[in-house]
């Protein structure tokens, strides 16, 4: 039953990964629209996954999220922040 619950808040958890952050805005997106490259690439990339890793975690306390499910969701979630 724990594993039936465990998968099913898996699933839901990665569905709604992409509703936590707005998914059409990446940070490799934004840098490609300001045409980063270098160090000024780098400092962006760094900070931008800092605010995502920050707004996923937040959104995975929102949902009251533990355990596997916190990971996954939170990993999800950056990765489609990101662009990566």
């Amino acid at each position: 039953m724990k594993s039936l619950a465990l998968a099913l808040a898996l699933i839901f958890a990665a569905g709604t990964a992409a509703q936590a952050l707005d998914a059409t805005v990446t940070c490799k997106s934004q840098a490609t629209e300001k045409k980063l490259a270098g160090a000024a690439l780098n400092s962006f990339t760094k900070k931008c996954e800092t605010d995502a890793a920050a707004k996923c975690d937040a959104a995975a306390t929102e949902k009251k999220l533990f355990g596997a499910a916190r990971t996954s969701f939170t990993k999800k979630c950056v990765t489609d922040a990101t662009g990566g």
